[in-house]
């Protein structure tokens, strides 16, 4: 018997907004850079809304090819509900490409592997429970301005 593999559906598109990066230095876990998350929106086939100015995309570059990013941030959809979001991430390219992305320039995303795991979490008690029982993946992309989220329920 072959295994079904899981299939994905979309749940929504987000765009974060992020200040200017604010540099820690070389350490001995790599680069360390954090960029502040101060807003942006949510748009799905049952969510929208906005993101809060409120969390952080801390960054982690271990070797010229290679990001790890960890983005913790809060949605307030348009039915007033918050939601929280906790997301992992890897981000691999040429390390000319990454510079580029470093130093706030667009680079194709079809040279760059993005994908995520973003943990979703809501209020128990609300209509959005379903998220604190799923499993998400997304596909990333970095903009001038901060970052794109395409988010999808693993089924």
């Amino acid at each position: 018997m072959t295994p079904t593999p899981p299939a994905l559906d979309y749940v929504a598109t987000i765009e974060v907004e992020v200040s200017p990066t604010i540099e820690i230095g070389t350490t001995a876990q790599g680069i360390r850079r954090v960029a502040p998350i101060r807003g942006g929106r949510v748009v799905g086939p049952g969510i929208s809304g906005k993101v809060l100015d409120a969390g952080a995309d801390f960054q982690r570059y271990p070797t010229s090819d290679l990001a790890y990013l960890e983005a913790n941030y809060v949605l307030e959809l348009d039915d007033c509900h918050r939601i929280l979001v906790e997301n992992q991430a890897i981000r691999s390219a040429d390390p000319a490409d990454l510079n580029r992305m470093m130093a706030g320039e667009t680079v194709d995303p079809s040279r760059v592997y993005f994908r995520c795991v973003p943990s979703l979490s809501a209020d128990d008690s609300g209509p959005h429970a379903w998220m604190n029982r799923t499993l998400f993946l997304g596909t990333g992309e970095r903009l001038a301005s901060g970052v794109r989220i395409e988010v999808f329920r693993v089924r």
